[in-house]
């Protein structure tokens, strides 16, 4: 291909394997990470790949979670999951190449109208390649084939959703309208995020679906975590930043600023506070006062 330059760097970069492959990017799609491997030599024992996995971002084609079961074949590969990457690094033992390509075929030239993409070989033992290395260890998680099948699964769903969350831009996670919590049974959250959702009804899945996207929440986590990751979206919608400055929330002022900001109407705007209120209750201490306009007011309740 006259476009493959990007393409060509990598390979013969990889043939000159003799120890040690690392391969990091964002977004990997599977035909691109099967040639990858073809091109390492059979004497690298072990080759590490760390990504990033999405439930939107695979719904948008942008990346594919096969490859955990293309490394699973190949059996020197061992995926990692780093949720918030976005270097791009390919690494055979001392030598290092850097820049913006992703291992997608658009990326690498191996598909027509490809991107315009850079990448420009380096010592691996250069200091910020070593910083950013450090920064992965202490981030990533390891995937495996059954989480790889779940994310598929979900964002499967995803797509086929015609109110989900878009990806307009590879690399700068979902966008769209502003976001609102959805279901009013948040402990289906975890459940969902887990690949557990075979009782829940068509309509409320979607809807479920459609915050764990907005909320793009890594994959794998604790339900502690999770929970934690969920309060931590919650935390910047400025409908509610109140509650957490000052400890209290009129949920009358809060559905005027929905009304008032456009977001929603009337209607919706209370159902989206008693939602929040709801959600508020499920991951974080907080109890509603009815005395006057009602308010969300942090820590238990005193009886």
């Amino acid at each position: 291909m006259a476009n493959d330059h990007v393409w060509q760097q990598i390979e013969q970069l990889l043939q000159r394997a003799s120890e040690r492959v690392v391969l990091i990017a964002p977004f990997i799609k599977k035909e691109v990470f099967r040639a990858a491997l073809a091109a390492i030599p059979h004497r690298v024992e072990e080759v590490q790949c760390i990504t990033r996995w999405s439930v939107a971002e695979v719904a948008a084609g942008v990346s594919d979670p096969e490859i955990a079961e293309i490394a699973e074949a190949d059996g020197r590969a061992r995926i990692l999951l780093c949720h918030n990457l976005h270097a791009k690094l390919y690494i055979v033992d001392g030598r290092c190449l850097v820049g913006s390509a992703n291992l997608t075929g658009r990326a690498t030239g191996r598909v027509p109208d490809a991107n315009i993409e850079l990448l420009l070989e380096t010592e691996a033992s250069h200091p910020e390649i070593q910083r950013t290395l450090d920064a992965i260890g202490l981030t990533s998680v390891p995937a495996s084939v059954d989480l790889a099948r779940q994310i598929r699964e979900q964002a499967d769903l995803l797509r086929a959703d015609e109110d989900a969350p878009r990806v307009l831009v590879a690399g700068h996670g979902p966008t769209g309208a502003r976001w609102l919590p959805e279901t009013r049974n948040p402990e289906r959250l975890y459940r969902v995020y887990n690949g557990r959702y075979r009782n829940i009804g068509t309509d409320v899945l979607a809807g479920v679906l459609r915050d764990l996207a907005h909320l793009d929440i890594p994959p794998g986590l604790s339900e502690q975590a999770f929970g934690e990751a969920v309060l931590a979206g919650l935390r910047t919608m400025p409908e509610i930043r109140r509650l957490f400055d000052v400890g209290a929330l009129n949920m009358d002022d809060a559905k005027g600023e929905l009304v008032t900001g456009g977001t929603c109407t009337e209607e919706q705007a209370q159902r989206a506070v008693e939602t929040i209120a709801q959600w508020l209750n499920y991951f974080d201490e907080v109890h509603l006062v009815p005395v006057g306009p009602w308010e969300i007011r942090q820590g238990r309740e005193i009886t």
